[in-house]
Formats: C-alpha cells, structure tokens, sequence
C-alpha cells in the first residue's frame, strides 16, 4: 500500500465519507510500519469492551478517561508519538486532538454521535452541539476535554477552559462549532510537523506531504507547507 497515495484518495472524497479512523491511522503508516487493518481491529474491541458501559458522552468520557486509562501527555506534550493514533492507543498517552479522534471513533463504534470542536489551542469534542454556522453550540450541548481525564461541561465551562487556557485573549462563539474531518486531519498534522522539526525535522518530510493532500488547505498553509518541504528536502540532498 502507498501510504500518501491512499491518504489522498480518502480525503479527496465526500467529508462525511471520510474514514476518520483510517486516515488518521495513515498517518502515522506514513512515518512508521503500522498494520493498519490491526489497528482498526483494536478500535473495534475496545469499543466492544465498552458495550453497555458507555451508553453517552459522559459514561463514554467516564470510561475513557477514568478506567480505560486514556490520559494527556503533560509531561512531554511535544513527543511526536502523542500525534500518532497507533500509539495513542497503544501507550494510552496522546495531546487534545488524538485522544479525542480515539474517543470520537470509540464513540462512532457505540452508536454514541461525537464530533471534533476546534477550539483554538486546545481540541475538543462536542456532543449535541449543532452545525448552524455562528451558533456556537447548543444550549444543552455537551463539551469534552479529554486531555483533563474527560471532564464534561457545558458552552459556559468550554468558554471558561478557553479563557483559563488563553488570559486576555478575545473568545469568539465559532470556536466551539464543529469541525470536519478534514480540518481534523489538517490540525493533526500541523501538530506533527511542529514536534518533528522541534526534534528530528528531516521526519517533518512524511506529514508535510500528507498535508499538501488535503484539498481544501488554505492556499496561505499550501505556499507554507510546500515553501518547508522544499528547505528540507534541500537539506537531504
């Protein structure tokens, strides 16, 4: 299988066809050998594991974060592995955005609805929240911080996490809309590249790549994104 090939054909389909799952798991396939088909397979049980346990957001958040041991890397927020859906599930360590693709595809596995909330700086993951554009979510929505051991509040706790997380900064009710799968994906790889070139850049090649896959980048990250993988392709040579 190539890697970037397949990545491409996934995200070049219909957003709602994207395989959340897969394409993440592509993403780490890109930089390392991973049995995606294995790793699906393990998703699969552990949802299992869960059947009548996680019934909702809560129980799932509960089951998750509490005694499935899920959890945020404080202690080294910058390891690449944390951005790595394999290892995330495998070492039960990961930032905002992997725990929740974990929780969202656990969710999707249980009939539990889930969806990514690109909060600025800090991802997470929004049940009953809407899709109007500028609604912010609805009253009775629920919002998720899996990096915080799954801590469940409403827009008034996901407002103050924001303002706790950023001092002065200026909160904006569109940042608590949901996000599609492949801004999900972009945010995954913006991440990645900024751990691999803080520690090994030559590795920031692979998810660069992936990331000019995207078909709807904006064309400011496109110029960027080609603009870093041009430096260090040069320094390969």
């Amino acid at each position: 299988m190539d890697v970037q090939e397949r990545f491409r054909e996934l995200v070049a389909g219909p957003e709602s066809a994207i395989p959340l799952d897969e394409a993440a798991l592509l993403v780490a396939a890109a930089d390392h050998p991973v049995d995606v088909a294995a790793e699906l397979d393990a998703l699969d049980a552990l949802a299992h594991g869960l059947v009548g346990v996680a019934t909702d957001p809560r129980s799932l958040a509960a089951a998750l974060f509490g005694d499935g041991g899920f959890t945020g890397n404080a202690g080294d927020y910058g390891d690449p592995r944390n951005s790595y859906l394999d290892e995330v599930r495998r070492r039960r360590l990961g930032i905002p955005i992997t725990l929740s693709v974990v929780m969202i595809e656990v969710g999707r596995r249980l009939g539990i609805p889930l969806v990514g909330i690109g909060m600025p700086g800090h991802f997470l993951v929004g049940a009953g929240t809407g899709t109007g554009a500028g609604a912010g979510g609805h009253d009775d929505a629920v919002y998720i911080d899996p990096f915080h051991g799954g801590e469940c509040f409403d827009r008034a706790g996901a407002r103050a996490r924001f303002e706790r997380l950023h001092p002065g900064a200026p909160f904006v009710d569109r940042y608590l809309e949901p996000v599609g799968t492949r801004a999900v994906l972009a945010r995954m790889l913006a991440n990645l590249v900024a751990a691999h070139l803080a520690r090994d850049p030559l590795r920031a090649v692979a998810p660069l790549r992936l990331r000019l896959g995207l078909p709807d980048l904006p064309p400011a990250d496109r110029r960027q994104t080609e603009a870093a993988l041009v430096r260090l392709r040069a320094r390969m040579n």
